[in-house]
């Protein structure tokens, strides 16, 4: 039986394999989440509220059909935390982590495993990519744990449930997982901005692509003559460049259509910190430091496109990505101009990257445009509840107008399918259909098609 299940696994495409471990990791998550030691007594747990947990703890994205402060017992609570981990850093980061303290060899099978989760274009140096990612994303973690711990005594009144919860906001913050135990999410700390501060740059650096803090930690802290040769590569110049723009843009829109409506009669800080904080949160992480439902529906449209860009490729985060709305913006750009081919940062792109970012598009908008009208058909609630409900969902994002808990069961399938694809990625999942490439051995004559 395991050499036929050993085969089976050998037909398979590295794309494939990754998403049955994300299968797998589904199914074991939803196991521990159902023991009875993660519960608090008297707490009704059906099949669908474990499956749906499950897969938005897995794909970092914060959408509960319960309420997470009233259901988990503090043990629950630690075993979340644990799949945030797997849901965020990458199965196959962890994965390898755990081999090598076996002492398992990383073989091929392994690397292209460890290139296919990571998106990463070629088998060289992937072992050390890993470890890297996991030590900064856990002394990330740790950091965040020890200044909002010691910052949380002055709000609770043990260090112990101090700690408790700033080791969870920090996790839940750098993975952007999105769920909260205060059951208010961050609108206890409205007024606090050094909670708001450190939330923000804990999404920021979890969203904003493993690379980008791999390379930004290699010159700060590199070899002084490595750091003569050093030089950014052009994924970290057009990620970053498009994520604070995002992040700039998000917190401008805000302020301007809310001027007149929520941010009315609020200090200049005050307008500050709502603007910049929800913009950050569009970008995956799903905390809140307000009821989003008091916002224009202009605002909530705009959040929504964010939430459907969502984060940079190689992070935590879902969406289409930063990347590929960068290179989107780019061909439009260059073809509108004639060009043929698109240079920047001294460089040209791939064509082959340009059709993946329209094919991500495109099937992205088609995928939620399907999700949309079905829910619209199946449930009894606004257009633009249901708007914001699926693009938080495809961009493992996690904000909501409240309406998760009131899905038929054909929505909460719908928005555990969007959560699942939206963590795994498009192309993963276009892959599964496809499998492995196949080399062309003729072609057909070639005829021009009239388009526009």
């Amino acid at each position: 039986m395991r050499n036929n299940l050993g085969s089976k696994l050998k037909k398979l495409s590295p794309a494939q394999i990754i998403v049955t471990y994300y299968f797998l990791a589904v199914s074991i998550s939803m196991i521990l989440l159902s023991l009875p030691v993660t519960h608090k007594n008297g707490v009704t747990w059906t099949f669908l509220d474990a499956l749906f947990t499950a897969v938005s703890a897995v794909s970092v994205t914060g959408l509960t059909t319960v309420s997470t402060a009233d259901t988990f017992s503090t043990t629950g609570i630690f075993f979340l935390m644990f799949i945030f981990q797997f849901g965020g850093i990458g199965i196959m980061t962890l994965g390898t982590f755990f081999w090598l303290l076996v002492g398992k060899k990383i073989g091929l099978k392994e690397r292209r495993l460890i290139m296919a989760d990571q998106n990463q274009f070629n088998l060289s140096g992937l072992v050390k990519l890993l470890k890297s990612i996991l030590a900064i994303i856990l002394w990330i973690e740790l950091i965040g744990s020890f200044i909002l711990g010691i910052y949380f005594l002055k709000y609770f009144p043990t260090w112990q449930e101090a700690f408790f919860h700033g080791v969870f906001a920090s996790v839940n913050a750098t993975t952007n997982a999105g769920f909260d135990i205060t059951g208010a999410s961050l609108t206890p700390y409205a007024n606090d901005y050094f909670v708001q501060f450190v939330h923000i740059v804990l999404l920021t650096l979890g969203a904003i692509g493993f690379p980008v803090l791999i390379e930004t930690k290699e010159f700060l802290f590199g070899n002084k003559r490595r750091l003569a040769r050093f030089h950014f590569s052009l994924f970290t110049k057009i990620t970053s460049l498009t994520f604070f723009i995002l992040l700039a843009v998000g917190a401008i829109c805000f302020y301007l259509l809310e001027f007149n409506h929520f941010l009315v009669n609020k200090e200049w800080d005050e307008s500050l910190f709502y603007s910049l904080f929800q913009s950050a949160a569009t970008r995956n992480g799903g905390l809140t430091t307000m009821n989003i439902s008091e916002l224009n529906p202009s605002t909530l449209l705009v959040m929504s496109a964010l939430m459907f860009i969502g984060a940079s490729p190689s992070s935590v985060g879902g969406g289409i990505r930063t990347t590929t709305f960068a290179l989107n913006l780019l061909f439009l750009y260059h073809f509108a101009k004639g060009n043929r081919s698109i240079k920047i940062f001294q460089k040209e792109l791939h064509e082959e990257d340009l059709i993946k970012s329209l094919v991500v598009t495109m099937m992205a908008l088609l995928l939620c445009f399907i999700s949309v009208v079905l829910l619209s058909i199946t449930e009894d609630h606004s257009l633009l509840a249901i708007i914001i409900e699926v693009t938080s969902a495809f961009g493992t994002t996690g904000l909501s107008l409240g309406i998760t808990p009131d899905l038929s069961v054909t929505g909460k399938i719908t928005i555990i399918i969007l959560m699942f694809i939206g963590r795994v990625g498009i192309l993963s999942f276009l892959f599964i259909i496809g499998g492995k490439e196949k080399k062309v051995n003729y072609h057909y004559p070639k005829e021009r098609v009239i388009i526009g």
